[in-house]
Order: structure tokens, then C-alpha cells, then sequence
């Protein structure tokens, strides 16, 4: 679920590297070596910092949105809030991750890495402890877009460190990093309800309690702030790309079929995931599902990534093409949506894990990055252009389903929305599984 952003492209190239390579060649393979040496001798007090450091935030990247879906139908009650502003505001981080993601990189440059990661943290903290409190739906929003801004530039620059302080680690660490993302948000998923209760049942509180944790992960950066990497004389430490590349002409990725393909798929499976990440809970609610249950029905939909993350990416590098893979992972999807509209509350945990298996929609297209583009620097470019268009395109889907909700009373029309918006995915996710390159489509053009 859970960028057009570096992150990402770490992560796509890495998996590149590291697995077996299709009829094409790798990354690796066509690319010079990585040049950057590792960080000098790093204190081993240091190193746990940033361990530490990496696991807590890794932990606050999604809780600030997994706990407003368990609790949306408090919010919307106490804040006045219609359905249509309630699925603004389900739209709100996938905006917020392609406004404020883009400017982590000049962020890091100025300031280096750590200090940025520290500076989200804290504002992650303050927009879960203020948006409860500030006594509107403008005030909630805007306290909102403030955590979503911190968690934009984190989620960015985290997997930057991880390449820095762990070169020769970068699988285990990426692997440490997207547990704790899956345990954090399944976590916020499911205890935010029963936390509430325990609370005096004030959804205020049962939001602006995951602000301690936040606070929490603000503390191993502290002594890391001067840690810029860019300062002269500290060349082996600056953050690098996971492939370095020769200087060459920037791929025009418009002219490539296979990258928009890529994009619309991206685009369509984050729509598929802040629409769960936003409103199952609801949906399981309004079905007679106790609220407790159905936070825990979203955790378990969020942590069937854990598991599957590492199964997809190395399935998908042994074949040719990835459409197969596309197609089972829609038709779980199809078949969840189906069952939420037929059998809500009857088959409720069944529909969790079909729709868990279809949001791995997303590292499977993280790995499509990487096998799309021959040179490091065409993953990169790819990348770029595949996330930002893709979350871009995401934005309407959460607002669309918010208004269909209230106009039409039910879940009939929103879950026809997304059942309807699988087909498309499966259709591009497809033709983006091709085993073909950009660099091929845009010289050819």
C-alpha cells in the first residue's frame, strides 16, 4: 500500500541486484559497479542508533492513517463530518506522499538525512497529538497533512540511511524496515479501538495516543543531527544510489508504453490500498461487525505484506513476465470485493486475506521497476515517473468512494467502484509485466 519516491528506487534496484536476472540482464549487469565505499569505521553506538532509529520510524509511517480508519465513524460523528469530507480526507496522504516525498532529496542535501528523519518524526508527532484537539474538520485536515508531510520525507530518505550504514546489509535491513512499517500499521489497526475503550471511549484520545511512539523514534536521530554527509572531506559517508551510472541523456518516459503502463498500474493499486486502509473498517461496521473486530480484520489485511513482500519480489524476477502474477493477485482482489458486497460479516476474515493478498499488488510492482530498465539510471528515471504519476492518479479514488457512500446510502455502488477498478490494474499490470525495457521503447520512438 502500503512513492514516487528514492525509497523505492533503492529498494527496486536492490532487489534487482540480488536476484536472479531475466532474458534482459540486471541493473548490476549493465551498470558500473557501485563506487561509494562504506562510512569509515561508524561507533557501534552509532550503528544501534540508527537501528533504532530505523525500526521506530519505520513503525509511525502508516499508524497515522491504519488508526483514523478504525476510527472514522467517531470522527465523522464528532467532527460534524459528511461522507464526501471523510473520503477527502482518506485522499489526503496519498497527496501529501507525492507533494511533500518530491522534496526530501534537496531536503537531505541541505540538512543531511538524519536531521530530515528527525525533523518527521517530530512532525508526526505533532500532528497526531494537535489533529484530535483542534475542534473542526479545517483543523483536523490541516493537523493531518502535517503528520502525512513527516511520514512523506521519512518514508523517502530511511532506505537512503539504510544504504549508507548498512552497504553490504541492504536486503536484511530493507527486510527489518518493511516488518516494522507492516507491524506498525497493523498494529495502530488493531488495538486503536480497544486503546479507546480502555481511554474512557474518547476517540480523541485513542487517536493522540500513537503520538508517543512517534515521540519515541524522535530521540535516536537527536545524536545524529550533524551527520550530513555532505560536508567537505566527509565524501565516503554522502547518501548514495543503490547503482552508481554513467553520466547519460535523461530517458524521455512519455514515449514509453511499458512506463505508463507501470504508472497506471501503480496508480491503481495505491488507490486499492488507501481505499482499504480507509474505509474496510467501516464497511465490516456497517455490516454489524463489532468495531474492535474490524480494526483487527484491517490489521490482518495490512499484515499479510509481511510475508508475502519477500515471496512476490523473488517469484517475479525468476519469469520472463509478471502477468500471471498480476492476474492471480486481481482475481484474490475480485473475489474479496465480491464477498464484502454478498457476505460482509458472514465470510469477514476470509475477504481480510483475499484483500491482503491483492494490496501485494504494490512490492510486486516495486520489483517491475526494477526489471523495466537495463541502467541504474533508467530505474531511477522509471521510478520517478511510475510513482509520482501513480499516486497522482490514486488521490480520487478514497473522495470518490466517500461520495458514493453518501449518496447512495450502502456499500453496493462503492464496492462496484472497486471491484471495476480491478480489471483496469490487471489489464496494465499485464502489459507492464512484459519483459521489455524503456530504454528499448524510448530510443525506439
Amino acid at each position: 500500500m502500503m512513492g514516487l519516491m528514492a525509497s523505492e528506487e533503492t529498494r527496486t534496484v536492490d532487489t534487482r541486484q540480488a536476484t536472479t536476472p531475466t532474458r534482459r540482464g540486471t541493473a548490476a549487469e549493465a551498470s558500473p559497479p557501485e563506487t561509494t565505499p562504506r562510512a569509515s569505521g561508524p561507533r557501534a553506538w552509532a550503528t544501534r542508533l540508527v537501528v533504532l532509529g530505523i525500526v521506530l520510524s519505520a513503525m509511525n509511517l502508516r499508524p497515522a492513517i491504519t488508526s483514523l480508519g478504525a476510527l472514522l465513524e467517531e470522527v465523522r460523528d464528532g467532527l460534524g463530518m459528511s461522507g464526501s469530507v471523510a473520503g477527502l480526507l482518506t485522499s489526503v496522504p496519498p497527496l501529501c506522499f507525492a507533494v511533500f516525498g518530491v522534496t526530501a532529496p534537496r531536503l537531505a542535501r541541505r540538512f543531511g538525512a538524519p536531521a530530515v528523519v528527525c525533523a518527521g518524526m517530530a512532525a508526526i508527532t505533532a500532528g497526531l497529538v494537535i489533529r484530535p484537539y483542534l475542534g473542526g474538520t479545517a483543523g483536523f485536515l490541516a493537523a493531518s497533512a502535517l503528520a502525512l508531510m513527516g511520514i512523506a520525507v521519512s518514508n523517502v530518505l530511511m532506505p537512503v540511511i539504510v544504504k549508507r550504514w548498512f552497504p553490504d546489509r541492504v536486503g536484511s535491513m530493507t527486510g527489518l524496515y518493511s516488518m516494522a512499517l507492516a507491524l506498525g500499521t497493523s498494529l495502530a489497526a488493531a488495538v486503536t479501538v480497544p486503546l479507546t475503550d480502555a481511554l474512557g471511549g474518547d476517540w480523541r484520545s485513542g487517536l493522540a495516543v500513537w503520538a508517543i511512539i512517534a515521540a519515541a523514534a524522535v530521540l535516536p536521530w537527536l545524536p545524529l543531527l550533524r551527520d550530513r554527509g555532505t560536508a567537505p572531506g566527509a565524501e565516503p559517508e554522502r547518501p548514495v544510489t543503490a547503482v552508481a551510472a554513467p553520466p547519460q541523456a535523461p530517458l524521455r518516459m512519455a514515449r514509453s508504453r511499458t512506463a505508463w503502463a507501470l504508472a497506471v498500474f501503480f496508480g491503481l493499486q495505491a488507490t486499492a490500498a488507501y481505499i482499504t486502509m480507509g474505509w474496510m473498517p467501516q464497511i465490516f461496521r456497517d455490516a454489524g461487525v463489532p468495531a474492535g473486530t474490524a480494526g483487527v480484520l484491517l490489521a490482518v489485511t495490512m499484515v499479510m505484506g509481511v510475508p508475502l513482500a519477500f515471496v512476490i519480489p523473488r517469484v517475479a524476477t525468476r519469469l520472463p513476465q509478471q502477468g500471471p502474477i498480476v492476474l492471480v493477485l486481481g482475481m484474490c482482489g475480485l473475489a474479496g470485493y465480491t464477498g464484502l458486497y454478498l457476505a460482509p460479516a458472514g465470510g469477514a476474515w476470509a475477504w481480510a486475506l483475499l484483500l491482503g493478498v491483492s494490496n501485494c499488488a504494490f512490492p510486486l510492482a516495486l520489483t517491475m521497476v526494477g526489471m523495466r530498465a537495463r541502467s541504474g539510471l533508467g530505474v531511477a528515471q522509471l521510478s520517478a515517473f511510475a510513482q509520482s504519476t501513480g499516486y497522482l492518479i490514486s488521490i480520487p479514488g478514497p473522495l470518490l468512494v466517500g461520495v458514493l457512500y453518501q449518496r447512495s446510502g450502502g456499500w453496493g455502488l462503492p464496492l462496484a467502484l472497486m471491484a471495476a477498478l480491478m480489471i483496469p490494474q490487471m489489464a496494465v499490470g499485464f502489459l507492464a509485466g512484459r519483459d521489455r525495457t524503456v530504454e528499448d521503447e524510448a530510443m525506439a520512438r
